[in-house]
């Protein structure tokens, strides 16, 4: 099957708990239709560029799929049509990368800008 990553905003006046019952939610309508969830990870509040209807921060959430595309179409249109999630991306990637996201990885891990430069 086919292997997606998934990044979506919800409304940052819901709680953590809330926010996370999203990713579970959806990791479930992929499941119901044939996909699996291979991997979650809740990124937190964090602010955005710009206001999205009237938001200036939202959660975050990241999401490793392995589903028929079908079942991500699905997924997708629930996601459009659920009041609390005000963003989607979706992309299709020839492999999932080992470990957690960019993320979730310490500063330190990730090294420093400026070195790089050098």
């Amino acid at each position: 099957m086919p292997l997606y990553e998934h990044v979506f905003i919800s409304r940052q006046d819901l709680s953590n708990a809330q926010a996370e019952g999203l990713i579970e939610h959806f990791g479930t309508v992929l499941a119901d239709n044939g996909g699996k969830l291979v991997e979650q990870e809740y990124w937190g509040v964090k602010t955005m560029a710009y206001k999205i209807n009237k938001n200036r921060k939202g959660h975050y959430a990241y999401l490793r799929t392995d589903a028929p595309a079908t079942a991500i179409q699905e997924m997708e249109r629930l996601m459009r049509l659920h009041d609390d999630v005000m963003r989607i991306l979706t992309i299709k990637v020839d492999e999932h990368e080992e470990g957690p996201s960019v993320q979730m990885q310490k500063r330190d891990d990730r090294g420093d800008r400026r070195e790089r430069r050098n």
